[in-house]
């Protein structure tokens, strides 16, 4: 059965249980949902694992230190994270737009956290506590944001988050590790400006000589904001780097400021995951917000599970390789089995397992046998372009642990929604997974990310080719066959990538098109802190490689490239055949079966018309009769 004990949020909740202090005041940027999909919530369960006492400020006021301070102020430290997203992305869609709704907020609402959360919310602990109080900052709003970074926002290089929030100490990646050994030190009355040894942490210092690690020094601060060459030279550094087994240390000069930031930790085991995976979550809302419409983002993960951690896929666009980083880990059959166990006697349950997955669902151990000593490799990834000759393939074991899961009483289906990578289930010879996930784990639509078909884009995006993804559909529509199944893909697509350019973005049109396809989904590149695609986008350079790379950075440039994705839409039609028309694709407007659009309509010069514009009926009075009364269809107040 499931638990019923919240965190603390308030004062009242820590008199209920007897407490007139607490150890530590986690603060987050999401609204308190007790689940593990919920990074605030982990670590706040983990130090309550530890033995200390920890409290919940999820979503504060941030206008004042009221909020800051209504628990009273905590013995030991605060530890402040933005959410599970970073807060730019929360607030802002890739054209900048504010969003009208916070999945992670109680009824959707929008605004319940700052801009630039971690800073802000740093700030106002210091306002609040003093100069004395131990402030750690981490989550993924902290870990792109470590190093000197571009600001899509600002449109200018932001120096390291740490410089910035007033913080002590940051961790960075999956911080639970990190998080127990300040706490432990900072019960030992150890200062946090003297923890500089810690590994998956970053620091300030005065001297970079108190490095603990072997190092190796960055361009400064002030180099990569005045020079994008030195900028993408950073940026490479820093990946290859970002490594637990061979990984050092980085050192950025930051002014008169040195940033320290320490090697990762190595992953959690699996007894370790196990182990977090355990503790006791209430896997709800917190009731305070019942009457506010609840949070919508459980509902995608109540009846979900992760069970691994970490990606070998290594998208250049995406966060999780410089967060979460490329060592794949994964819990046991054990753990997985007894958290859906647990699943079925929950009061909501109806049979459904949601997901079995992770940052990519079909990953259960490290690429290859020489990772676990040596590490990953520093300029080469695993899958793509092509998989590397020493990728261990092997999907058996994830596919034993869905057997099982299906074999639970009281579950009727299991699903796979987490994201996939085709390519690698192509790379297992042994074919039962995919057999399998066809005819047990998909419903009605599997989700892949194909994101372009130019293979020249395929490369900057770090993606396959588009020949793997047309053998991926090619047995995905054979298996589908076998079983009877109608089932579809949902395929992500990306314009206005860097590396794409307007008449790349015209092929993948006439490749969709050519197919039937009309795309559901379509994103455009969204520049977030921290990632290879970022650098490219900011730096029109290809920091793997050091060559120049094209980017499509202005809102017309970008929007052509989206319209002509959704060539469909009526909507588009204008800005479509302009594209057409600049990248020289006239042929593509016309009547053929080829064609994206059909030509624009000449303006109406019949008999009567004045200037293209035929005259008003009715001795100009458009929609009323001779009486003046308003005609059926005619205007209305």
């Amino acid at each position: 059965m499931y638990p019923e004990v919240f965190l603390p949020v308030s004062k009242q909740d820590m008199q209920d249980r007897g407490w007139w202090w607490y150890d530590f005041l986690v603060v987050t940027g999401d609204a308190y949902v007790d689940h593990p999909s919920f990074g605030p919530t982990v670590i706040a369960r983990v130090l309550e694992d530890e033995g200390f006492r920890v409290a919940v400020l999820a979503q504060p006021d941030w206008h004042s230190c009221a909020d800051f301070l209504a628990m009273g102020r905590p013995k030991l430290g605060v530890m402040i994270g933005a959410g599970n997203l970073d807060s730019m992305v929360a607030h802002y869609t890739a054209a900048k737009k504010r969003r009208s709704e916070d999945f992670y907020s109680p009824g959707k609402q929008a605004g319940l956290r700052p801009d630039r959360a971690t800073i802000v919310y740093a700030n106002r602990v210091r306002e609040a506590f003093g100069p004395d109080m131990p402030i750690v900052i981490g989550g993924l709003e902290v870990s792109l944001r470590r190093f000197a970074h571009y600001d899509y926002w600002d449109d200018q290089v932001r120096r390291s988050i740490l410089l910035d929030a007033p913080a002590d100490i940051l961790t960075y990646g999956m911080g639970e590790t990190a998080t127990r050994e300040i706490a432990r030190r900072l019960k030992k009355k150890e200062r946090p400006g003297t923890m500089t040894d810690i590994k998956g942490t970053a620091v300030i210092v005065d001297d970079p000589a108190v490095c603990a690690y072997p190092c190796v020094t960055l361009p400064s601060f002030e180099d990569v904001a005045a020079d994008k060459t030195a900028y993408a030279d950073a940026t490479r550094v820093e990946y290859a780097e970002h490594d637990a087994v061979r990984g050092r240390a980085l050192i950025q000069k930051h002014r008169e400021k040195y940033l320290l930031v320490n090697p990762p930790q190595m992953p959690l085991s699996t007894a370790e995951l196990d182990r977090v995976a355990a503790l006791p979550y209430t896997r709800e809302v917190h009731p305070m917000y019942d009457d506010m419409g609840g949070v919508p983002a459980i509902e995608e993960v109540r009846f979900s599970v992760i069970h691994n951690r970490g990606c070998i896929g290594g998208c250049n666009f995406c966060a999780l390789a410089f967060h979460q980083g490329r060592m794949v880990t994964s819990r046991s059959h054990e753990s997985v089995i007894k958290e859906v166990t647990d699943m079925t006697q929950h009061p909501l349950w109806k049979g459904y397992v949601s997901d079995v997955g992770g940052p990519t669902a079909n990953f259960r151990h490290p690429s290859c046998k020489e990772q676990l000593e040596r590490g990953m490799c520093a300029n080469k990834q695993c899958l793509a372009p092509t998989p590397c000759k020493n990728l261990d393939a092997d999907e058996s074991d994830y596919l034993q642990l869905l057997r099982k899961l299906r074999g639970i009483p009281g579950v009727k289906k299991v699903f796979v929604r987490s994201g996939i990578r085709y390519d690698y289930m192509l790379c297992d010879k042994n074919g039962e997974f995919f057999s399998e996930l066809v005819h047990y784990h998909v419903s009605g639509q599997l989700k892949v990310a194909p994101e372009h078909c130019v293979n020249s884009v395929l490369d900057y995006m770090g993606k396959p080719h588009i020949e793997v993804y047309e053998r991926f559909m090619e047995k995905y529509r054979k298996l589908n066959d076998r079983y009877d199944k109608e089932q579809y893909i949902v395929p992500y697509l990306m314009s206005s990538h860097p590396g794409s350019t307007l008449a790349d973005a015209v092929e993948l049109a006439e490749y969709l098109h050519a197919r039937g396809r009309v795309p559901e989904q379509v994103q455009d590149f969204y520049p977030t802190p921290g990632t290879i695609s970022t650098c490219m986008y900011y730096t029109g350079i290809d920091p793997r490689t050091m060559e120049p790379v094209y980017v499509a950075k202005t809102p017309h440039d970008k929007a052509m490239q989206r319209a002509l994705l959704q060539w469909a839409r009526p909507d588009k039609r204008k800005l479509v055949i302009q594209a057409l028309h600049e990248a020289g694709r006239t042929d593509l407007i016309g009547f053929g079966r080829e064609c994206l659009v059909r030509p624009e309509r000449p303006q109406n010069r019949g008999k009567g018309a004045v200037n293209g514009k035929k005259p008003q009926k009715n001795g100009g009075k458009s929609g009323r009769k001779p009486d003046g009364k308003a005609r059926k269809g005619g205007r209305r107040k």
